[in-house]
């Protein structure tokens, strides 16, 4: 079996599982398919790159579980079917980032952690990745020069609803979050003008969302 065989078939087994865990999403489901999720994690950690689990990734930081990826993703196309621009606060290896620029015209990230950016930068280019912009900076300040946004996903849990973020959504735009620290609850929010509906979704453990960047 040649490797591209292989890694396609792993990432259609891991989108099955997926299934089983209550995605339902079909574009969701096949760009989780169609990412080489192995290329995200660090070698020793490769045979366990189609679980559905979050593994460690270097730097006190994480990918995230596949189920949680998807499920974020999913919420945000739910509320509109197609996304122009999103907002990923957190890049880390660049696994959501790549399941996020198969489903949307533009992605903008940023991340606090340079040498995460550059490995992410680096994998997401090799897998011909093109519709991505990149920024090194505090998460908790968004990316006001590219603002507003369809979407904002922040991929690490907030102590409180960052008020730049919700600024920077566009009207009728959709954001995904984790709120709290050492109880998690995963928000979707959705403006409308300045008024924002706040929903809870699932209570979840992500890393902290740090305010600064760092080397």
């Amino acid at each position: 079996m040649s490797l591209t065989l292989k890694i396609a078939r792993s990432g259609e087994r891991l989108a099955q599982l997926l299934v089983q865990a209550g995605i339902q999403n079909h574009q969701v489901l096949e760009a989780i398919a169609r990412v080489p999720r192995e290329a995200f994690v660090q070698p020793a950690l490769t045979h366990k790159a189609y679980e559905n689990t979050a593994l460690p990734i270097g730097k006190g930081q994480t990918i995230s579980q596949p189920a949680i990826v998807a499920r974020m993703t999913e919420i945000i196309l739910e509320h509109n079917g197609s996304q122009n621009q999103v907002l990923e606060i957190g890049t880390g290896c660049g696994y959501q980032t790549a399941v996020l620029a198969q489903l949307a015209d533009r992605v903008c990230t940023v991340e606090r952690i340079a040498s995460l950016q550059f490995q992410a930068k680096r994998v997401l280019r090799q897998l011909d990745l093109h519709n991505i912009n990149f920024k090194h900076g505090d998460g908790w300040k968004g990316w006001s020069s590219k603002a507003p946004f369809e979407a904002i996903i922040v991929t690490a849990a907030a102590a409180s609803l960052p008020t730049k973020l919700l600024e920077q959504l566009t009207d009728g735009g959709i954001m995904v979050i984790p709120i709290g620290t050492e109880e998690q609850v995963l928000k979707k929010i959705i403006r409308t003008g300045d008024d924002y509906q706040i929903t809870d979704v699932a209570n979840v453990k992500f890393v902290p969302l740090v305010a600064g960047d760092t080397e």
